[in-house]
């Protein structure tokens, strides 16, 4: 490569040769690129593109992130390392594209356009690893720059190392300084939120140990005052047996006083049954054509009426003569 080198030239004096001790070095040409750079950062930045108050806010949790870059390049395959490790469940959609010569700015933008059209993620990444300027020029294009501001996704540029700096990583609402930087910051609050988690899981648990501990130790000072539960049921069961032979001795007392009242009564009820009055020769007469009449008074008897003589051993049909 040719270069443009700044210093002293000095002589070695035994030898006669000439040396020359550098000050500074840098690639033939990058100078013009820097005065073009300077230039179109001034005129992008006067135009407002810049300005802070249009930088969008990134999602703190986003579930899927797209990324404009080569699909060949270390920059993306050190930016999955970091996402699998971080956030295994983040879906990533990788949007291949140049990222040096003179066709990577439209590959850019053409990116760009697909991730917003299809809405192939929630924030748009911009990445491609380190580089010389002429390397990285390509995102100093000002069509690509007006491209990431048009963007209705907010876009991080992740951008060659830290020192490097590109127009797009001025017009873009975040810089982010390597590629697996911006993996980190996607990340971040999902990490946060996770390590919080684990906080809690582990305070939780020891919370529940500490709880347990304590129970325990109260169960066994009370297993120590409690009777057994066997010993208690055993004491029941004799409980039992002691007021089951209690409530029968007092059901037979109860059915044999029930008893002998049922049998005074008894008593009481036969010697005032008419059967027994007929016993002593006494008998009822009823009159036989009006449903069994009992008849109460020789007036009540007609000649040639027929009448229903019971005795205690029987009846007779007979029928009165006079």
């Amino acid at each position: 490569m040719q270069v443009l080198c700044r210093g002293r030239l000095t002589v070695y004096p035994p030898r006669g040769n000439y040396q020359l001790a550098v000050d500074h070095i840098e690639p033939l040409g990058a100078g013009a690129l820097q005065a073009a750079f300077e230039q179109l950062k001034a005129r992008l930045a006067a135009e407002g593109l810049f300005d802070q108050r249009l930088k969008k806010t990134l999602p703190r949790f986003p579930m899927r992130i797209a990324v404009v870059t080569s699909p060949s390049g270390a920059a993306i395959q050190d930016m999955l390392n970091i996402l699998r490790r971080r956030a295994p469940y983040l879906g990533v959609t990788v949007i291949p594209a140049l990222v040096q010569g003179e066709d990577a700015p439209r590959h850019l933008i053409r990116g760009l356009e697909l991730a917003n059209r299809y809405a192939l993620g929630e924030v748009i990444v911009l990445a491609r690893g380190g580089g010389s300027i002429e390397d990285l020029w390509c995102f100093n294009d000002e069509s690509l720059a007006r491209a990431i501001r048009a963007s209705g996704l907010p876009v991080i540029s992740a951008v060659g190392h830290e020192i490097d700096f590109t127009i797009s990583d001025f017009v873009a609402d975040l810089r982010a300084p390597t590629p697996s930087a911006a993996a980190e910051i996607v990340t971040g609050y999902w990490v946060e939120v996770l390590s919080r988690l684990r906080d809690s899981e582990i305070r939780l648990r020891n919370a529940i140990v500490r709880d347990l501990m304590t129970r325990k130790t109260v169960l066994s000072h009370l297993a120590a005052r409690v009777v057994s539960p066997k010993d208690k049921l055993r004491e029941q069961a004799q409980r039992c047996d002691e007021l089951y032979l209690r409530l029968e001795r007092a059901m037979k007392t109860r059915i044999e006083r029930s008893r002998a009242g049922m049998e005074r009564i008894c008593g009481q009820l036969d010697a005032l049954s008419p059967l027994r009055v007929l016993e002593r020769g006494y008998s009822i007469v009823r009159d036989v054509t009006k449903e069994q009449m009992v008849i109460r008074s020789a007036s009540q008897v007609r000649t040639g009426q027929k009448l229903k003589v019971i005795f205690h051993d029987g009846y007779a049909n007979v029928q009165a003569i006079e």
